[in-house]
């Protein structure tokens, strides 16, 4: 059954645009088509009516002439009395067979209605390849008369109807495509700004303009977006609140630990507490990145930028090396791009025990900055979920080896405030890239 369904929908377009264009082209040509039908059935029992009628007019003419001209003059007169449908001919014509059709036998009528009752006629039709008919009759003095009738069909169209039609047609194919894309034209920018919904980054809002029921769609998705954007920021703020606030009492106990005696139950409160306060502090970091530090743009020299973050860590024992030559300046906030490379090194020297930075330039001219490593990578299907807040590719509980799951995503809202772009992915030969595009 499944099999016949599918069958029988193959044909049909899979896009709302080819569907909308093939229904109202399909409607719209088969009205037209109708109304073209109608017209030319009109034409055609119009054409029959009058030659009908011309040839009961006519015919009850030429015979009472005929009847009424002497017989030696009678030759001389067929050939004027005669018309296009039909023509006289002195004598009994040619063998037939009775006609039985339906427009034979209306020709018939019309004939024996011209020739009056005064003179019987006999209508046969003459076997050929086009309709034929002859009405046998014989005048007052005894003379047969053949009255041969070749009806013509409907009057000829003009010359000139193909191409008015061929252009109708065109017409209506451009009416409807044009309907079609003004229809869809909305729907295709609210699916465009669907998929580039990002409440934590800026961005236009949809246009309102247009048709009542387009604005209308357009201001309900701006609204939904400012809604997303103002329940993001109330939840970045609750956290911000509760790391600020969690820091007093953390301070507290952190002095009243300090204060007790020495014991192992005291070393264990110390470090338990240390891992709260990074965490909150962590949490602190995540809401300022969010909402931008208020840093100004700076030019700075990115050699001399990179080569102090690769010292600062040497300095402490760490393996962070420079790879290649670096040149050229860039206009960004300096402490922020630090913070960003900084969370891609922690977590390198974290996983991978080393780090290698490296600039360069991509095909728009764009700037750059990858931390790469050795270590075991992320698994493809997590490298997206790596990204968010509180996620840890470390699910046990210890800080040292699992983190906060904040430096990743603190260093995307970073650099959105820089106006870049960060994105992490696997090395081909093992390991993992973190890098960060300036403009």
């Amino acid at each position: 059954m499944s099999g016949g369904g599918g069958s029988r929908w193959r044909l049909w377009p899979g896009t709302l645009r080819s569907r909308l264009f093939l229904i109202l082209f399909a409607g719209l040509a088969v009205a037209y088509g109708l109304s073209f039908s109608i017209l030319f059935a009109e034409r055609y029992m119009s054409a029959k009516a009058v030659m009908l009628g011309t040839l009961e007019s006519d015919l009850s003419t030429s015979i009472a002439i005929l009847d009424r001209l002497p017989t030696n003059e009678r030759a001389d007169w067929l050939d004027r009395l005669s018309r296009g449908s039909y023509r006289l001919v002195l004598g009994p014509g040619l063998p037939g067979v009775p006609d039985l059709s339906g427009r034979g036998a209306e020709i018939a009528q019309r004939i024996d209605e011209a020739a009056g009752k005064r003179f019987p006629i006999r209508v046969e039709a003459i076997p050929g390849d086009h309709m034929r008919l002859q009405g046998h009759l014989t005048l007052s003095d005894g003379s047969p008369l053949t009255i041969d009738v070749t009806p013509r069909g409907v009057m000829p169209l003009a010359k000139w109807l193909p191409y008015l039609f061929a252009a109708q047609m065109v017409l209506l194919i451009f009416c409807t495509w044009f309907a079609v894309r003004l229809a869809i034209r909305p729907l295709s920018a609210l699916a465009a700004a669907a998929n580039a919904l990002d409440p934590a980054k800026p961005g236009s809002s949809l246009t309102e303009g247009g048709p009542s029921e387009v604005a209308h769609a357009a201001r309900a998705f701006n609204a939904m977006r400012d809604r997303i954007a103002h329940y993001l920021e109330e939840r970045v703020q609750i956290l911000a609140a509760i790391s600020h606030d969690l820091q007093t009492p953390i301070t507290r106990m952190r002095l009243r630990a300090d204060m007790a005696d020495d014991s192992p139950e005291k070393d264990k409160l110390i470090n338990d507490l240390r891992e709260i306060e990074r965490l909150v502090q962590d949490g602190i970091a995540y809401a300022r990145s969010s909402h931008g530090n208020g840093e100004k743009n700076a030019r700075i020299d990115l050699a001399s930028f990179i080569d102090s973050i690769a010292y600062d860590y040497q300095d402490t024992g760490k393996a962070v090396s420079v790879a290649g030559i670096v040149r050229g300046t860039v206009l960004t906030k300096p402490y922020a791009l630090r913070r960003v490379l900084t969370n891609f090194i922690d977590n390198a020297l974290k996983f991978a025990g080393s780090a290698e930075i490296g600039v360069e330039r991509s095909g728009e001219g764009h700037i750059v900055i990858a931390v790469k490593d050795n270590g075991p990578g992320i698994p493809k299907d997590k490298l997206q979920a790596a990204m968010q807040p509180f996620y840890r590719l470390e699910t046990s509980r210890n800080r040292e080896t699992g983190g906060t799951g904040l430096g990743l995503a603190i260093s995307q809202q970073l650099a959105v405030s820089l106006g870049s772009e960060v994105r992490i992915y696997n090395r081909p030969g093992g390991g993992l890239v973190a890098e960060v595009t300036l403009p």
